[in-house]
């Protein structure tokens, strides 16, 4: 008879959830669900549409990038479109212009050409692989079983942001001073101007 030996492989990792309240730098990546509406700006097979309920959606993956809780994954939705109404929608605008924020070291009440600059983006493209200062919450699943979830960004204005980001976030630059090209600078991509309707 054949024994395979276990005695050599790991022990189980605790799968506890992630404390709420924990601030954690994630890399997000959006799962394609191959809706578009280009006359919304919804291209590139990003957005996710609900059959059922006529939502849209951005169907995004977290996973911690260093610390504690490194490599571990969490899921969320970015409310695009709600038959319901605006509200859905408007919370998802609300929490990628953090995001966009956080990733790009932009401070909320900066409204310089630059840091208006930075809080634009192309495409849905421009968030798939985004990295930012998350604030972990806790969500209930389709089972009821709580889950760790990020719904909220961290700024720069938050006291522990520079600790935390390191120099991942490189600040856009304020004022006159190399102003239009601050989103390039900290991206390395150049700007493209206006935004597609969903982004307006």
């Amino acid at each position: 008879m054949t024994y395979f030996d276990f005695n050599s492989a790991s022990e189980q990792t605790s799968f506890d959830l992630i404390p709420k309240g924990t601030l954690v730098r994630v890399r997000m990546t959006i799962k394609p669900g191959g809706f578009d509406d280009p006359s919304q700006g919804w291209t590139g097979g990003y957005a996710t549409r609900n059959d059922n309920t006529g939502s849209v959606y951005l169907n995004c993956e977290f996973v911690v990038m260093e610390g504690e809780f490194a490599r571990r994954k969490m899921w969320s939705l970015i409310g695009l479109h709600s038959p319901k109404g605006p509200e859905w929608a408007n919370m998802g605008r609300t929490f990628v212009k953090a995001i966009l924020n956080s990733a790009r070291g932009v401070h909320p009440g900066d409204n310089s050409p630059a840091a208006q600059n930075a809080r634009r983006i192309s495409g849905f493209a421009d968030l798939d692989g985004i990295e930012f200062l998350g604030k972990v919450d806790w969500d209930k699943d389709q089972n009821g079983q709580d889950k760790s979830v990020i719904k909220a960004a961290i700024t720069p204005d938050h006291k522990d942001y520079a600790a935390l980001m390191g120099g991942a976030a490189k600040p856009a630059v304020s004022g006159a001073a190399n102003g239009s090209n601050a989103y390039a600078q900290a991206t390395g991509r150049a700007s493209v101007p206006g935004r597609p309707s969903w982004a307006q």
